[in-house]
């Protein structure tokens, strides 16, 4: 993961970093006095005991977690160099040795002059954090940590350094399973229940952050259900629990001593952690985990549909009450599941194999949990009503295929009055100018008027109306007639479906009735 200023940073360390100089304690809060019981106040909530100490509870579970050591062949600059090769270790930000060591690793940098193995590579080192799972020697830890890795070696609680074997790993959601065979006893824990962690819950988080070996660091769930924009099965929890660089992979602990996360991302503007915190549920984690360790891949449900956020104006447009659910079809794939159980371009999938489809980004992660060739029932809204479909869910491919399509008719331009568009057939001239794809049908769009309903959604010349109100389009003159009958049945808004180079998304647009022969 990139660690640009202020963004989610990955937590693997290359090198442990100097100490920092500790900052003296706070002082204590003052007493609160006592509630006022002629107060208009709510009663208060039964709070739940925190540990005077959370000693006895890292005593058990510090054994279980492991240090991960990886190795990889790094070139210096006389050969090609590796892209996953480590940067050079670094003082902190604003430290007055920041120059020197600057100064003194150009010096003696691979490639460079007076460098005795200009020519030699090196081997860089990158250490996280893994915990173990089962006592025969089954190892978890984050994908990134051990990704490019020609050698990875797992190290104990006592020092002791095992070569570990990769049994797979999942990029989608940053897991990896290992093992390691030894005659010492393993201390194995347990995933819990990630659903009940409640915001508030105290958290433990250990592991070897900075490479300074099993640290354990103390703090409470922050928030649930976190989409840090990583991947389409973002749904982290956050915590307050120090992590830091190293803590890849490492175990967040509730008080049962039950794994509920896998620390995995710092949302920092150093590397440093400011508090910001996040872990993988283990919910999500238990059912990969077993894949990878049976068979050392993930076989994810696939529905084959391309989806995007039902707005409260694209729920109105199709008539669906209680403001923007669900998840929004923008395309259902010719040979996908969807589409071979109905599942049609503009339905709403309001609920899934009997779970809600709150937002668009839960359909995804519960697809995935489907088992592959499992016939669900997936409830649309289409036509003004809920329908019931059955669909026989498929695995998601390594590739999914572009569904195929057949060119429109020619037709000649035309001005879509009060909307700010003016729009065309497509030919072989737009083709080769807006750079449209062979099979491409549609009308493109032409010209998008300034503070037009158009320009308002970001429409732009070379974007490619697909469908007007769910129904296919293919001249202008068809374009114009649809949104004609939504005028004159009063609707407000006409849904569009646009295509452009990232793909197809529904547009709503606002209906200008008073403003016919004239641009929007």
């Amino acid at each position: 993961m990139r660690l640009p200023p202020l963004a989610v940073a990955a937590l693997i360390a290359t090198l442990p970093l100097g100490p920092a100089f500790a900052q003296a304690p706070a002082s204590p809060p003052a007493a609160i006095p006592p509630a006022d019981p002629s107060a208009n106040a709510p009663s208060a909530v039964p709070m739940r005991d925190a540990p005077s100490s959370f000693a006895p509870l890292a005593r058990q579970l510090l054994p279980s977690v492991v240090n991960i050591s990886t190795t990889q062949n790094a070139q210096g600059r006389g050969g090609a160099p590796r892209p996953d090769a480590p940067d050079q270790p670094q003082a902190p930000p604003g430290s007055p040795f920041e120059e020197f060591f600057r100064d003194f690793f150009n010096r003696n940098r691979p490639g460079q002059p007076g460098s005795p193995e200009q020519q030699r590579p090196r081997r860089a080192q990158s250490l996280g954090s893994g915990f173990v799972i089962d006592a025969s020697g089954i190892v978890v830890t984050n994908n990134h940590v051990i990704d490019g890795a020609d050698e990875i070696n797992v190290i104990l609680q006592d020092n002791t350094s095992i070569r570990a074997e990769l049994l797979g790993t999942d990029p989608r959601t940053d897991l990896a399973v290992l093992r390691i065979k030894t005659d010492k006893p393993l201390t194995a824990v347990r995933f819990g229940d990630s659903d009940t962690a409640q915001v508030g819950d105290w958290v433990l988080a250990i592991g070897n952050p900075f490479g300074l070996g099993g640290t354990v660091t103390a703090g409470i769930v922050s928030a649930r259900g976190r989409d840090i924009r990583q991947g389409l099965y973002d749904d982290f929890i956050q915590t307050d629990a120090a992590i830091n660089r190293g803590n890849s992979g490492g175990p967040l602990f509730n008080l049962q001593g039950q794994v509920v996360g896998i620390n995995t991302a710092i949302y920092s503007p150093t590397g440093g952690s400011i508090g910001i915190g996040f872990s993988i549920p283990s919910n999500l984690a238990r059912n990969i985990v077993a894949q990878l360790q049976e068979g050392g891949r993930v076989r994810r449900g696939w529905l084959g549909v391309n989806i995007q956020q039902v707005t409260d104006e694209i729920a109105e447009s199709l008539g669906l009450t209680g403001g923007g659910r669900g998840a929004l079809v923008a395309r259902a794939q010719d040979d996908g599941p969807a589409a071979k159980g109905g599942i049609r371009n503009g339905d709403i999938i309001l609920r899934f194999n009997g779970q809600e489809v709150r937002e668009m980004r839960h359909l995804p992660r519960i697809v995935a949990d489907t088992p592959v060739d499992r016939e669900v029932p997936v409830v649309v809204w289409r036509d003004g009503k809920e329908q019931t479909l059955s669909v026989t869910i498929g695995e998601l491919p390594s590739e999914q295929q572009q569904a195929a399509a057949t060119p429109p008719a020619a037709n000649r331009p035309t001005e879509l009055s009060g909307l700010g568009l003016r729009v065309a057939p497509i030919t072989p001239e737009l083709r080769d100018r807006f750079s449209l794809r062979s099979e491409q049908r549609g009308v493109v769009i032409m010209e998008v008027t300034p503070d037009s309903p158009a320009a308002e959604r970001e429409l732009r010349p070379g974007d490619v109306i697909v469908e007007v109100q769910q129904e296919r389009v293919g001249t202008p003159q068809e374009v114009q007639q649809r949104l004609e009958m939504l005028r004159k049945q009063n609707r407000p808004s006409a849904l569009l479906l646009i295509e452009t180079a990232q793909g197809q998304r529904f547009v709503p647009l606002r209906l200008r009735g008073g403003e016919r022969g004239s641009p929007g």
